[in-house]
């Protein structure tokens, strides 16, 4: 039986702790996972992120899962720059866990025991980004002209806020800023990065990649090819009698599908690290509670959204170039890489690397209730459905808990903010508030350690908000 986890509270959120059993010995298969975790953000970070592996073992392989932590650190990588590969033994007896990098996106995990020949059959994105340089481009389509100026006493108090969020334990014990962007008007009035980061310097989202996500189906939704109230086509649940069969693409995003998860959170080890497949692990869950009757925070719920988009478009090809040529490209979002598991499934619950200004730009779409540049992307109205508590909520660990919309989190006057502000959020203390009644958005990344108290969001944006009042 797999070890008990604990759970927090952290920033409105259930966050995974440590295992009880976490001071155990690794198993063989623990220690796999160790190896696949570190060969996939070596991959990522070296080959999406353009970082040093020095920088990568400093931040994403440090503050991590305790039951990993040690192995992590010590079981030997090898980077091949050449291959673009990253391989990391663990098992005398088996081949090392490798990470394979490809032009779109990203790293893909092989499977535990899998040679290095198994690379060349990895999926590959055959769209190319709309020619010419993004960065020429005027904001908020490019990065030229992003930059607003603040009368001189609003900035300088916007000024302390920020750097309160750069100063350890400014925000959380265990918070490790690298980036934070304020939007008023739609343009930039405060940016500021940890050294070694700028605005082309992308990393993991990890949970704020489900926002993404709702993204990505609601262009899907515009585009006719889904129905949100309609049953999620997962094909693995087609056999007569299936009563998984049922459950609706509102219910997945809403985390309201009733499927086994082991516990809130639902970790996916096994898929984001473990060289498991969307189609093998995610799709194998089996009701626990009738569909629309509980909510229950998991990825899976996200990952088989994701599986229905694919099983709906059909073609392998044009699904994985949907979400850069109908959504990223055309909103300007040039630095952002979806990673896909070894059969070519995104992987759009945690595996995104995105910039701070990328982010920003994805809030845009949603402040203009998914209009960009005069075009309609996302349906009339998708904004507020996301952004609008439905379903079985939360239930609530503490008097400012968030809620929950379709993979967005809802806040209010509860958390101290505006009513009808909402948030992508992930791990580590990935935070991107909108805040349409102030016309603004809040942007802030880190890496802060999943041990500690992470980055309280919600007190940061109250922050900024009451500088430029």
């Amino acid at each position: 039986m797999a070890a008990p986890y604990r759970w927090l509270a952290v920033g409105g959120l259930l966050a995974l702790a440590a295992p009880l059993a976490a001071l155990a010995a690794p198993s063989a298969h623990s220690l796999a996972l160790a190896a696949g975790y570190k060969a996939a953000f070596l991959c990522s970070g070296v080959f999406d992120a353009g970082e040093t592996e020095a920088a990568v073992a400093a931040d994403d392989l440090e503050g991590t899962y305790p039951e990993y932590q040690e192995a992590v650190r010590t079981l030997p990588a090898r980077i091949d720059r050449a291959a673009k590969t990253v391989s990391v033994a663990f098992d005398e007896h088996l081949p090392p866990r490798i990470a394979a990098w490809r032009p779109g996106l990203g790293c893909a995990q092989l499977p535990i025991g899998a040679g290095p020949e198994a690379t060349a059959r990895l999926p590959r994105l055959e769209a190319r980004p709309p020619a010419g340089d993004p960065d020429a481009r005027r904001w908020p389509d490019g990065d030229r002209d992003a930059a607003a100026s603040l009368p001189a006493d609003q900035a300088r108090r916007l000024d302390g806020v920020v750097a309160k969020a750069f100063t350890a334990g400014g925000y959380g014990a265990g918070d490790r800023t690298t980036a934070v962007l304020v939007l008023m008007d739609g343009r930039i009035v405060a940016e500021r990065y940890r050294e070694g980061y700028d605005l082309h310097r992308p990393q993991r989202t990890w949970s704020a990649a489900k926002s993404l996500t709702a993204s990505v189906l609601g262009r899907a939704v515009a585009l006719g090819v889904l129905n949100i109230d309609a049953p999620a086509k997962i094909p693995e649940w087609s056999r007569s009698g299936d009563p998984r069969a049922a459950i609706t693409l509102a219910q997945l995003m809403h985390m309201n599908s009733g499927l086994f998860t082991g516990g809130p959170g639902n970790r996916t080890d096994e898929i984001y690290v473990g060289g498991g497949t969307v189609t093998q692990v995610a799709t194998a869950m089996p009701l626990e509670a009738a569909p629309g009757t509980r909510f229950r925070y998991a990825n899976d719920d996200v990952l088989l959204a994701a599986r229905a988009l694919r099983a709906e478009i059909g073609d392998d090809r044009r699904y994985l170039a949907f979400p850069y040529q109908e959504l990223l490209w055309r909103i300007g979002m040039a630095h952002t890489t979806l990673e896909t598991d070894w059969q070519g499934n995104y992987v759009l619950s945690s595996q995104v690397w995105s910039t701070a200004r990328d982010l920003a730009r994805l809030a845009l779409l949603y402040q203009d209730d998914g209009v960009w540049n005069g075009e309609r992307l996302l349906p009339e109205g998708w904004a507020r459905f996301v952004a609008t508590p439905a379903g079985v909520q939360p239930e609530p660990v503490a008097a400012d808990r968030l809620g929950y919309g379709a993979l967005f989190w809802v806040a209010g006057a509860r958390q101290g903010l505006p009513e009808g502000t909402y948030a992508m959020l992930g791990n580590r203390g990935q935070w991107v508030v909108i805040v349409p009644a102030r016309h603004m958005i809040i942007v802030r990344r880190g890496f802060d350690s999943m041990g500690g108290t992470q980055f309280d969001g919600r007190v940061f944006a109250r922050d900024v908000l009451a500088a430029v009042q």
